[in-house]
């Protein structure tokens, strides 16, 4: 189970962090901070990529919560484990945007997207992705909503990972992911703020999007996972906006945190 301690330990920094971090908005067109090899400290840095939506895809792009819940959730493993993270007197936390065929990939063992559902990839971005979680890469999606994203995100990935040499499966609660610093037994729906705000209900899609999903695609040992899709819940929201509503922050950001610092202790250990 998730301890009180987190929950404990997020609401005495919540308002410190706020402080600290007051003036990172959501993605509105400034110039993302692309990655450079200067970056690459050898500490923990958050690593996100920027794709080019597909004109029949579901999504707002990859700027979707950008940069806070990239500044946050790296606050919060600096905060809650004992990772050292990449560290710069402006913002505080550094955090980069990375392409998919730049060779600076190969420096970010831990990369997100958001919103993959309205994802495009060309066969160089396919090649350079397959190539990148085969060497030991991971990559996790988070926020799309419904089966329509969900089956566009699948014909995606496929084009770097063929389905029949690397499925996507489910992955189970026993996992190691659901337990590798903190105890989860079940798979939050987190939505987005706005929509919480308004309905005070979970699934964005309705019926469409009622079940949230773990999946994720394995190297064809089967021992780790190289793809992490979270379907139908909006991990990111919960970074990003911890600190705009303070009933969402006491429902969704406890879960939400324990889940994102497990996935990139995983993806640090395997």
């Amino acid at each position: 189970m998730l301890t009180g301690l987190l929950l404990a330990v997020l609401l005495a920094t919540v308002a410190g962090a706020q402080g600290r971090r007051r003036g990172f908005g959501g993605f509105y067109g400034p110039a993302p901070k692309m990655a450079t090899p200067q970056d690459f400290d050898g500490n923990f840095l958050f690593c996100r990529v920027l794709f080019r939506n597909a004109p029949d895809g579901d999504g707002d792009g990859w700027g979707v919560d950008y940069p806070r819940a990239d500044l946050n959730l790296t606050f919060r493993l600096s905060e809650l484990t004992t990772t050292t993270v990449s560290r710069e007197a402006e913002e505080g936390y550094k955090h980069v945007v990375v392409r998919l065929t730049s060779p600076l990939l190969y420096h970010c063992p831990f990369v997100m997207m958001t919103e993959p559902g309205g994802a495009f990839f060309d066969e160089a971005e396919a090649a350079q992705l397959h190539d990148f979680l085969l060497k030991g890469g991971f990559l996790w999606v988070d926020d799309f909503w419904g089966d329509y994203a969900f089956n566009h995100w699948a014909g995606e990935i496929a084009k770097a990972l063929p389905p029949e040499r690397y499925p996507i499966v489910d992955v189970p609660l026993e996992h190691t992911l659901f337990h590798t610093l903190y105890d989860i037994h079940r798979i939050p729906q987190i939505p987005s703020i706005n929509f919480w705000g308004r309905s005070r209900q979970t699934s964005e899609r309705g019926r469409d999007s009622a079940v949230p999903h773990v999946r994720a695609v394995l190297n064809e040992e089967g021992g780790r996972i190289m793809v992490l899709m979270t379907h139908n819940t909006d991990f990111g929201d919960a970074f990003e906006r911890e600190g705009d509503d303070h009933a969402y922050f006491l429902q969704f950001a406890p879960e939400g945190y324990a889940f994102g610092v497990n996935t990139i202790i995983y993806s640090m250990t395997h």
